[in-house]
């Protein structure tokens, strides 16, 4: 496995790394089912990035709609 510094790591690089075995190594089938698990988790995290990122645009726009509806309205009560 190859790590490229400056890279974010992906879930499939996850999924697809390799290790080299030594004689009184880790147990592959722990290995690689705990990858497994992260690279799921990595998956969930990025579906809700991009939810949360859709989101937040939608709220941005319809705050920018409201204020250029309200730019010219005064708050009632504080006229001189």
């Amino acid at each position: 496995m190859i790590y490229v510094t400056g890279q974010r790591v992906q879930a499939y690089q996850v999924r697809s790394a390799v290790f080299d075995t030594r004689w009184r190594g880790l147990d592959p089938a722990q290995v690689h089912d705990y990858l497994r698990r992260v690279a799921d988790e990595m998956d969930r995290l990025h579906r809700e990035l991009t939810t949360a990122r859709t989101e937040s645009e939608r709220v941005r726009q319809a705050l920018r709609q409201w204020q250029s509806r309200h730019n010219g309205c005064r708050r009632r009560g504080h006229d001189g």
